[in-house]
């Protein structure tokens, strides 16, 4: 089967030229508007070109959604794996909507997103993003799903998660951020006193990082 790379998004340019790219996917039964509140607060100064892509699946209770529910840490390999090529895919477009080279884009997202971001930023055969943000998720554990961790050696990942999260236990996000680190990501890890959700005292706190992540890159390649 072909995947499609046709998904409904919506797109925040940057103020002038981008310095970079900010993809953000959204949880389980939002769409591409959930997440667009946080542009302003990761990129108040709209040096980047933001986008937020809607998931391809549309289950109950409603909204879209990026997998069928599984377990966690284990989506369900069939849907999981359909959307994992098409968001691949759609990704790989990318540039020529947002003029960003691919290294100079971070990719995040919250819950399910969270996981696509793992998949899509550290699976195998997939390039290298500036960096991953990873907001109350977790890395995904599928049948024939492999992480490429070897090739991200010192690539910025920004962990937050909610202390008493009832529906990702907190447990998980620090499983993910002791595999990062161990493999040699750099890793920034976060923990607020919250449920399932985003806490925008963090997403203040993030933004040097973010501007870092991609200036990293910037630099990298120049060099």
């Amino acid at each position: 089967m072909t995947a499609s790379v046709e998904l409904d998004y919506e797109s925040r340019p940057a103020r002038g030229a981008p310095e970079g790219a900010l993809v953000l996917l959204h949880g389980r039964g939002a769409d591409e508007y959930d997440l667009l509140p946080l542009l302003d607060e990761l990129d108040p100064d709209r040096r980047l070109h933001a986008i937020t892509p809607r998931g391809p699946l549309s289950q109950p209770p409603g909204g879209a959604h990026w997998y069928a529910l599984g377990g966690i840490p284990t989506p369900d390999p069939e849907t999981f794996g359909a959307s994992t090529a098409t968001l691949a895919a759609w990704l790989n477009r990318l540039p020529e909507r947002t003029g960003v080279r691919w290294e100079r884009t971070v990719l995040g997202g919250f819950s399910q997103g969270a996981v696509m971001s793992y998949a899509l930023g550290l699976g195998a055969g997939r390039p290298s993003p500036a960096g991953i943000l990873a907001l109350s998720g977790f890395i995904p554990s599928v049948p024939g799903f492999e992480l490429a961790l070897e090739d991200r050696t010192a690539l910025p990942v920004a962990i937050g998660h909610g202390s008493v999260d009832p529906v990702i236990p907190v447990q998980l996000g620090q499983q993910a951020s002791r595999l990062l680190a161990e493999a040699g990501l750099q890793v920034t890890y976060r923990e607020s006193p919250i449920g399932h959700g985003v806490d925008l005292r963090l997403l203040a706190e993030l933004r040097p990082w973010l501007v870092a992540a991609i200036a990293a890159r910037t630099t990298a390649r120049a060099g």
